[in-house]
């Protein structure tokens, strides 16, 4: 059990209607709305700072965060722009999360971007962000991007500049949030694995030489609340296995959040044990439920596991 503050974050589950989901998300009292992205991708797909530039307009309160931007698809320089201005036109709002991709290969072959050069190009662009995002006249001289005396005008809101949020599974991940994050958001996690991540990373921050302090550890998992538990599982796995083209049948349990109002509880306990102050969680159920989904889960699950 922990005394520390716990904040939720949701995101938004289509490229249409953003305005009035943004606006019904920050009614409902999430603290982050996030929108993910893909180039391509089974389904359809937003673009996380299209999106989230069109919910900055409709929202006033609550923080913007990209869950995930796939980091290699972009130019260093265009996507630290991209979030400045974002973090501008939203004064202040704008969080980064950080992925690797890799799991649809056709984008990257679309974009040009060898598959296996997605993790050197992240390290690299984050590296440049960090810099552009901090400071005037960058010079950089890397194996994908030259900089000589580059400037980003305006510079963002947050100083010394918005917060990074590394996602990942593998310890390279762990080790790249360490050095360039300040938040650590994995996906497919249990509890178990969210405390090794947190161990790994802090030791990683010793290694790098890096003090910790502040930073933040949470966890993105997909659920599906509903008052028949039954029903919440097998919401959650046609969702997700529609999604990922694949069985999720025995790995709902495992990996989502999917059940009744007290049992979600339950078990978003275990992770906030093992150390997460940040929920964000992204709805896995049929688009009819989606709002119901959402309503659920902001009246009759977080205010029982907020500022505990």
């Amino acid at each position: 059990m922990t005394d520390r503050p716990i904040t939720f974050g949701t995101a938004l589950r289509a490229p249409h209607g953003i305005a009035d989901s943004a606006r019904h998300i920050e009614s409902l009292g999430f603290d982050v709305l996030g929108c993910g992205e893909h180039v391509s991708f089974y389904g359809d797909t937003a673009n996380a700072f299209v999106s989230l530039s069109v919910a900055a307009g409709v929202t006033s309160r609550i923080r913007l965060m990209s869950t995930i931007t796939l980091v290699p698809l972009y130019p260093a320089a265009l996507l630290a722009k991209l979030g400045a201005a974002l973090d501008v036109a939203s004064d202040g709002r704008f969080m980064l999360g950080v992925g690797v991709g890799g799991e649809y290969p056709n984008e990257f072959a679309a974009c040009g971007v060898p598959v296996n050069q997605r993790g050197s190009r992240t390290d690299e662009a984050l590296e440049i962000v960090s810099r552009t995002w901090s400071g005037s006249d960058v010079s950089f001289h890397g194996r994908y991007t030259t900089l000589e005396n580059f400037s980003l005008k305006p510079l963002p809101v947050q100083k010394p500049r918005p917060p990074i949020w590394i996602s990942g599974r593998k310890d390279v991940a762990m080790r790249r949030a360490a050095k360039y994050g300040d938040g650590w958001l994995p996906y497919m996690f249990t509890p178990e694995m969210l405390a090794d991540s947190i161990t790994a990373i802090r030791r990683h921050g010793e290694d790098l030489g890096r003090d910790l302090d502040g930073f933040t550890f949470g966890l993105y998992i997909f659920f599906a609340v509903h008052e028949d538990h039954d029903t919440a599982v097998r919401m959650a796995a046609d969702k997700l296995g529609k999604q990922y083209s694949q069985d999720f049948s025995k790995l709902v349990h495992k990996y989502a959040l999917a059940g009744d109002p007290a049992r979600c509880q339950a078990r978003l306990r275990e992770y906030i044990d093992a150390g997460a102050s940040f929920i964000f969680v992204s709805t896995a159920c049929p688009d009819d439920y989606v709002a119901t989904n959402l309503e659920l889960m902001a009246r009759e699950v977080m205010p029982a596991l907020r500022g505990r």
